[in-house]
């Protein structure tokens, strides 16, 4: 029910119930009141015809002419209660009326001298008021009485203008109320609005009214208390879009789980390195089934701090560490190790490989250089074992200056001069320079490049690559054919492709054959007298430009090594 229905119906039934009161109230006050004088006014009237009764005046007839003048029953009774003289009643009927010795008023009449009652009349059974006053010295009565039919009418009367004026009052009263309720109510109604807005989230909502007293005090504070709300939520929104863009930039993956073992909060990358994809809120068990997993989440929750441990999923190597939270829930923070292994793995193998690569001529070097110490050794094994040291040092040198280049590209102190080089021209010199290599084994080389096309790259760059894929097609190549290609691709730049009719390469070492020293087969490499480090310079060179390296091999047909060049605007950005 509105406020101002209930408004109105507590006016009604509070006018509803003074009306009422009133009405019975005042009925019963004034027929209280009308009996009161009624008995003074009969008293002084009996008092009057008492004065009248004499031994020589007739009683009936002074009863008689007595009730004519007053308009009042009067009733004379003799000492022994018989009645000598009645206004009502003459001749037989007066002789047949009954003994009033014993009524009420009679009996306190001649005990008091004044006596009065109410009760039913015993001749016409309406209810009259009787007053007695004692006669003289005798037990003489004189009764005045009169019907109390007038009574109820004048209360009636009274109480039907009390009623009607009830009834316009209860009209008033409700019109006043339905206007009062209507000023009282709107105000209420708007605020009550403008609250529940609030509450949904719309705190732009003001109160409107600007009103004096305790509604105007209520519509201030709340426009107050809104500025307020809405000044603190924009702080904590402020706050938490820091705090998400704190946490989505970490590499760190990090998970929040809530005492109820929900995750209810997590960056991108917790979901790429767990494989998530649920929208947070969701249950710890979406997590992966991994026991340390689970053990760490239940342990923070119970309160302990979980030590860092590593795991592998999907082929990563992630490090694991969970926190409790004061309230009960639990923070476990995931790290990506997969590089940093990996990249140990590859200092390791580097090293390795390095020691590797190095012994065996620095040991060929000692061992021809302790046997050059023979005073009888020949001439001729003289001559053979310095060119044996000769080849090695040589060897060495070149793994120290790819070594020393590598380096330099990987530490980003070398920057491509880019500029625009015929490719016809550059392959036609590079395939010079290794053409006696090739007709030694049998190798033919092939150069299939469109005439007048240009690629944008450092030139001396782009020897080196083009040097370093044909010198290693025709290492892995004993007899067959070496073609080196070039196309522009729809997207723009140049492709460059050297394919060779070699061994080829199993899949499971394409995607390591751009490592420093990585070989397929070891001991052929060194034979072939590689340094394990020309696709890795390669790989480098092309990228420090801006674009991008892969290889194509099946076992036993070939390799093709495809190199693309971006445009030149592209490779500029790159390199800015």
């Amino acid at each position: 029910m509105t406020l101002t229905k209930r408004l109105l119906l507590g006016s009604l039934i509070l006018v509803i119930a003074l009306v009422t009161g009133i009405v019975a109230i005042a009925g019963s006050r004034l027929q209280s009141r009308l009996a009161a004088e009624t008995r003074q006014e009969l008293e002084r009237e009996a008092r009057l015809v008492s004065s009248e009764w004499t031994p020589q005046v007739d009683a009936d007839s002074l009863a008689n002419v007595a009730g004519k003048a007053i308009g009042r029953r009067v009733t004379l009774i003799d000492t022994n209660g018989t009645v000598i003289g009645d206004s009502d009643f003459d001749g037989e009927d007066l002789h047949h009326l009954q003994n009033h010795s014993t009524r009420p008023e009679v009996i306190a009449a001649r005990r008091d001298g004044t006596g009065s009652s109410m009760r039913p009349s015993v001749s016409d059974g309406d209810a009259e008021i009787y007053v007695a006053v004692r006669h003289g010295s005798a037990n003489q009565v004189v009764r005045v009485s009169v019907a109390t039919t007038k009574f109820r009418e004048i209360v009636g009367g009274a109480q039907h203008d009390v009623l009607v004026a009830g009834l316009i009052a209860l009209v008033g009263a409700l019109l006043i109320g339905f206007l009062f309720s209507r000023s009282v109510s709107r105000p209420i109604v708007e605020l009550r609005d403008v609250a529940r807005a609030i509450a949904a989230g719309e705190l732009d909502r003001r109160p409107s009214l600007s009103a004096p007293g305790e509604i105007g005090d209520l519509a201030l504070a709340l426009h107050r208390m809104t500025e307020q709300l809405a000044a603190r939520l924009a702080a904590l929104e402020s706050e938490d879009a820091l705090l998400n863009a704190v946490i989505e930039s970490l590499d760190e993956g990090i998970v929040a789980v809530s005492p109820r073992a929900d995750v209810v909060r997590l960056n991108q990358s917790a979901r790429r390195l767990l494989g998530l994809t649920h929208s947070a809120p969701f249950s710890i068990d979406q997590l992966p089934q991994d026991r340390l997993i689970r053990d760490s989440v239940r342990g923070a929750m119970n309160g302990m701090a979980i030590e860092p441990a590593e795991l592998s999923i999907d082929e990563r190597t992630l490090l694991v560490t969970a926190r409790p939270l004061p309230d009960g829930g639990a923070v476990l923070a995931v790290m990506d190790l997969t590089t940093r292994r990996r990249l140990e793995t590859i200092r390791r193998d580097f090293v390795a490989n390095v020691s590797h690569e190095l012994k065996t001529p620095l040991t060929v070097i000692g061992g021809f250089a302790e046997t050059l110490r023979d005073p009888d050794l020949s001439s001729n094994d003289r001559h053979r074992f310095l060119e044996v040291i000769e080849t090695n040092t040589r060897r060495m040198q070149r793994i120290v200056d790819d070594l020393l280049d590598l380096s330099r590209y990987e530490s980003g102190g070398w920057r491509p001069n880019v500029s625009s080089n015929d490719i016809a021209g550059v392959v036609a010199d590079t395939l010079l320079g290794v053409q006696r290599t090739a007709d030694a084994k049998g190798v033919e080389l092939v150069a299939e490049i469109p005439a007048g096309l240009r690629t944008d790259a450092d030139p001396t760059a782009l020897r080196q690559i083009l040097s370093n894929l044909v010198e290693n097609a025709i290492r892995y190549t004993a007899k067959g054919r070496i073609r080196v290609s070039a196309a522009i691709p729809p997207a723009g730049g140049t492709t460059l492709s050297v394919t060779d009719t070699g061994t080829g390469i199993p899949r499971e070492h394409l995607g390591r054959i751009f490592e420093r020293f990585y070989r397929v087969d070891s001991a052929r490499a060194r034979e072939e007298g590689g340094t394990g480090l020309g696709l890795a310079i390669v790989r480098h060179l092309v990228e420090t430009h801006g674009g991008w390296v892969r290889a194509e091999s099946v076992v036993g047909q070939g390799t093709t090594i495809v190199v693309h060049f971006p445009p030149k605007s592209a490779s500029n950005s790159t390199q800015a």
